[in-house]
Parts: structure tokens; C-alpha cells; sequence
């Protein structure tokens, strides 16, 4: 496996912190490490309201990569709350798709870290619809 890989979980370990923010407000069940194009790591975390208002690790470190100027992604991992490394939910996919169309199948997403198993966002989204 690639140390990519190590530091993109580490990176995203770091951030993960578990935490109420309000009564109807938490974040940081599951944390996120994108690497851009440029090879530089943009990290986010989930924020989960009462009211569906909040926003996945994953599109969040993206649009931490987009606020810096950066829109092409390398690669994705994702820490879900047991420490384990799973797959970006159907929202994730469908704006990493819309973000890299024509080059969607070149994202690599880390499912497995433990088992290193390894897909690109083609595998996990076939026959996107654009």
C-alpha cells in the first residue's frame, strides 16, 4: 500500500474528534482526507443536525480543496466512526462525479485500509448518469 494512504488516515484521524455542538447539532462521527491533483490534503469531518442541514467529511473536505482554489481530486478516504475506512455515501459520489466528469474513473477511494482494498469512483458509481 502506498504511505499515501497512512498519512490520508492520519490527517483525517486527527480532525475526527467526536463532539456535540449544540443539542440538535454534532460533528466529527466521520472524518475525511482528500488528496487534490496537486497532491496536497484537504481534511473535513461530518456535521449532523436534527434537521438534515448538514454535510458529509467527504463533500466537506472537498469544498475545504475547492476553497483553496483546487478542484481535481486524487484520491478519498473516509474514517467512519469504528475506526474503520468505508465508502463515500451516494451524495459524495454523485459531486465527485459532477466535479471530475470525463476523468470520474481516475478517483481512487480507499474502502478497505486494513485489507487495502482499493477502488476508483467508476467501480463504485457504473454507468454514472451524464
Amino acid at each position: 500500500m502506498k504511505q499515501i494512504w497512512k498519512e490520508l488516515y492520519q490527517v483525517a484521524k486527527a480532525v475526527q474528534n467526536p463532539r456535540d455542538i449544540s443539542e440538535r447539532i454534532s460533528a466529527g462521527g466521520v472524518a475525511a482526507a482528500i488528496e487534490s491533483a496537486s497532491g496536497k490534503i484537504y481534511t473535513g469531518v461530518c456535521v449532523d443536525t436534527s434537521s438534515s442541514l448538514g454535510i458529509c467529511a467527504e463533500r466537506n473536505a472537498m469544498f475545504n480543496m475547492i476553497t483553496n482554489g483546487e478542484n481535481e481530486i486524487k484520491r478519498v478516504l473516509a474514517i467512519m466512526p469504528n475506526g474503520k475506512t468505508g465508502a463515500p455515501c451516494g451524495a459524495c459520489r454523485e459531486f465527485m462525479a459532477q466535479l471530475m466528469i470525463g476523468r470520474y474513473h481516475e478517483v481512487e477511494i480507499m474502502l478497505d485500509i486494513e485489507n487495502e482494498k482499493i477502488v476508483t469512483l467508476d467501480e463504485l458509481t457504473p454507468e454514472w448518469w451524464l
